[in-house]
C-alpha cells in the first residue's frame, strides 16, 4: 500500500511538474525530487517516509530550529550533497547534486551541467526557504 501511495504521488508529482509554468523552478524540482520522503508541504510525511531507517525531516521548521534564520547554505549543502562527510552512518538522502550532475552533463557538457546543477540545488533551497511557518 505505501508503494502505491508513493507511486500515485509520484505521479501527481510528475503531471505538476508540466504546470511548472505556474509554479517556480524551486517548487517543481520539489515536487519530483523531493515530496516523495518530505511531503507535499514539507512536513516530512511522504509516503516513503515509512519505509526509510529515519524519518524525513520536516522542512517547514528549519528556521525556528536555527534560532529564527533560515540556514540558506546549510541546506543548499545537505541537498547537494557532494561535499559534506558524513559524521556518523550512512546517508538516506539521495546525493542530489551527484544525481543531478548526471543528468545535466549529459545535456550540457561537464562544465554546463555543473553551472545547471547549481542552479537547480539553489531553486530547491529557495523554495524550502519558501516553506517556513
Amino acid at each position: 500500500m505505501k508503494f502505491l501511495n508513493a507511486l500515485v504521488l509520484a505521479s501527481v508529482a510528475c503531471g505538476r511538474t508540466a504546470a511548472a509554468q505556474e509554479m517556480s523552478y524551486g517548487q517543481a524540482e520539489y515536487l519530483d525530487s523531493c515530496a516523495v520522503c518530505h511531503g507535499v508541504e514539507g512536513k516530512g510525511d511522504g509516503p516513503l517516509g515509512d519505509v526509510l531507517l529515519e524519518r524525513p525531516a520536516d522542512l517547514t521548521i528549519l528556521t525556528e530550529r536555527n534560532g529564527g534564520a533560515f540556514p540558506y547554505w546549510r541546506v543548499f549543502a545537505i541537498i547537494d550533497g557532494r561535499y559534506i562527510v558524513p559524521g556518523h552512518g550512512g546517508r538516506e538522502m539521495p546525493v542530489w547534486g551527484r544525481q543531478f550532475l548526471e543528468e545535466d552533463a549529459k545535456i550540457f557538457g561537464p562544465n554546463g551541467g555543473e553551472v545547471v546543477t547549481t542552479e537547480r540545488i539553489h531553486n530547491l533551497a529557495g523554495y524550502v526557504e519558501q516553506l517556513q511557518r
